[in-house]
């Protein structure tokens, strides 16, 4: 350290007013984190415009080339000059910062652009002729006439040429263009009904086309779910539940996956408020608390979800780039993901994903064999000569003739979900028949799913049993934390945790779920406090209480290596078809798998 305060010196600082350019770049600094920053607030601006077609255009991972050209409104000649300028909008009047209905507002995004790297705008308004301007390094060039189509092209090159330290902080050509492919996807989820094109025109030539999403047609959640499974995949639409719930003004649709069509990490949750896409703690933090009773800690759920809401519910101006919300009312938000998800993930009752099948199949792979051998191609039995060893003891032999049996009609299945058991195999697992294939039931975790919804329904029912504790535990808080704890205190009652204030910032815990038996109960606040201070909400204490549930649930199940008559073996079905949530076992895991009939019949290569 070169003296014991650096910020004071013989020279005291003098305030001076930064200049436009420095001005620009600095704003720029803020918006334009990377190249695909800058595709994402030219493109809400072709939104904004109304556009139903817009198609991007970069290279060398939007390095030295990003071009956005849409169908939209367009900008008539005196209007070009002023979108450059900045603070200069046309989507709000500066009366209201809350009523905000568009994606950009600030008026900041073209001139910052303009001000780290060569951009070039031409557009033509309804009835105008086109215009064009270029801005290189902050300077304005004349206007100039140009020839296109009503709409905007808004063309940049060499991005932060102006601020050469930047591009040291670029990744590679490669992680830049998916950084774009990243954002282009999130803006089509939201937006079904307008066309999006995306091509990586590197090198010479039209280049290749990198993402397409055609405008979807019919009602608003067909047209969503077209969409998703444009970007997402078909795999994700047919194991995905329409959500649609409404609390307090806010109006969340989207849809979510099974708990069995899960992943590894959280790269698949998509959160919309007011068709931004956002990365919000509090959002996301509900979605794994809707799940959190489905999916073990390692599985992360898919979901594309959309929340929309009064704009003076919600705050979008809380960061530079837009993408953090604050809503006015944060709990109303939280509880209204997870009460919508639960209610469609029970509405799915024992329904799992199809990909668990398509794993089973894959499974199954047949054995490499020689060419094919036909019925026709084999040798009559009479041209097998038999050896003496298989004559000689021939007279020694009684054979017993098998009485003819007398043909029944067959026994006709009904049309179960589930099936009808058809037998049991290796003691543990349940093989039954369906109208249009067979279902494989893993007999104990599905009992043992069953078992944990029954001793859950119980609860709720009964409430949890306390124990009062003959000395109180008190835990020492700060008073910010304790207020924070005593917040919560009534929800904590309901899982059989009573806390009291015990003066300063101290707690006294006087009561404690009798299931849990003896714990520590400062680690328990201290942990519920934590999880607090991360989502605004804690399941610590329900998940330490259900987990003693499911651990009651394991061991009051049909275990493994019991044989099960016809009958248990099909009131297990039929109970797994009325009990919510069955489709899965206790930690995320497939109960069932279901194989159709033209999936086995391809594996014997009948079709």
């Amino acid at each position: 350290m070169a003296s014991l305060d650096p910020n004071i010196g013989d020279n005291r600082p003098v305030i001076r007013q930064l200049d436009e350019a420095a001005i620009n770049r600095i704003a720029a600094g803020e918006v334009v984190e990377r190249p695909a920053s800058a595709v994402k607030e030219l493109v809400e601006n072709a939104l904004d415009a109304g556009s139903r077609r817009i198609t991007i255009d970069y290279a060398d991972g939007g390095k030295t080339l990003i071009r956005v050209q849409d169908d939209g409104c367009g900008m008539g000649e005196d209007e070009l000059p002023l979108a450059l300028s900045r603070h200069a909008t046309s989507k709000i009047d500066g009366s209201d910062l809350l009523a905000i209905h568009t994606f950009g507002f600030r008026g900041e995004a073209l001139p910052s652009l303009g001000a780290v790297g060569r951009l070039t705008i031409a557009s033509r308004a309804e009835g105008a002729t086109g215009v064009e301007v270029s801005v290189t390094g902050g300077q304005m060039s004349a206007l100039r006439p140009a020839a296109l189509n009503t709409g905007t092209t808004v063309t940049l090159r060499d991005l932060f040429y102006a601020t050469p330290a930047r591009l040291k902080f670029l990744r590679t050509d490669r992680a830049e263009s998916q950084a774009i492919t990243d954002v282009i996807k999130r803006l089509a989820m939201a937006e079904p009904f307008v066309q999006f094109i995306l091509r990586d025109i590197s090198g010479d030539g039209e280049g290749r086309e990198v993402f397409r999403a055609d405008a979807e047609q019919g009602d608003l959640f067909g047209a969503l779910q077209g969409r998703l499974a444009r970007v997402l995949g078909r795999e994700f639409a047919e194991n995905s539940l329409p959500i649609d719930a409404e609390r307090d003004g806010l109006h969340l649709t989207g849809f979510a996956a099974l708990p069995t069509y899960s992943r590894g990490s959280a790269v698949a949750q998509y959160l919309f408020v007011n068709g931004r896409p956002v990365r919000d703690k509090l959002l996301t933090g509900a979605l794994r608390g809707a799940y959190f009773d489905f999916l073990s800690r390692d599985r992360h759920p898919v979901a594309a979800l959309f929340i929309d809401c009064d704009p003076n519910l919600v705050d979008v101006n809380v960061h530079p780039a837009k993408s953090e919300v604050r809503f006015r009312n944060p709990g109303v938000a939280r509880g209204l993901i997870v009460s919508g998800l639960r209610h469609a993930l029970a509405n799915a009752g024992h329904r799992a994903s199809t990909t668990v099948a398509g794993a089973t199949l894959g499974a199954m792979t047949p054995e490499p064999v020689g060419a094919r051998v036909y019925q026709m191609d084999r040798r009559p039995p009479s041209s097998h000569a038999p050896s003496f060893a298989e004559t000689a003891p021939v007279w020694g032999r009684v054979v017993d003739t098998p009485e003819p049996v007398p043909e029944t009609e067959p026994e006709e299945t009904p049309d179960y979900p589930l099936g009808t058991a058809r037998g049991q195999v290796h003691e543990n697992y349940i093989i039954a028949q369906t109208a249009k294939g067979m279902v494989i039931v893993d007999q104990h975790a599905a009992h043992e799913r069953l078992v944990y919804e029954k001793l859950k329904r119980q609860m709720a029912e009964n409430g949890v049993a306390r124990q009062a504790l003959l000395i109180p535990e008190i835990v020492e808080l700060s008073e910010a934390e304790c207020a924070r704890l005593m917040d919560v205190s009534v929800e904590l009652e309901k899982f059989g945790l009573g806390i009291e204030p015990f003066g300063g910032g101290a707690v006294a815990v006087r009561e404690t779920p009798a299931i849990l038996g003896t714990f520590d109960a400062r680690a328990m606040v201290l942990d519920i406090l934590d999880e607090l201070a991360d989502q605004n909400s804690s399941n610590t204490l329900q998940a330490r209480i259900e987990a003693i549930l499911s651990r009651v649930a394991c061991h009051g199940s049909i275990r493994s290596g019991r044989r099960m008559r016809a009958d248990e073996m099909n009131a297990l079905l039929r109970e797994m078809e009325a009990t919510p949530h069955s489709g899965q076992c206790n930690h995320g895991r497939p109960t069932y798998v279901e194989l159709k009939l033209s999936d086995i019949e391809r594996l014997f290569g009948r079709t």
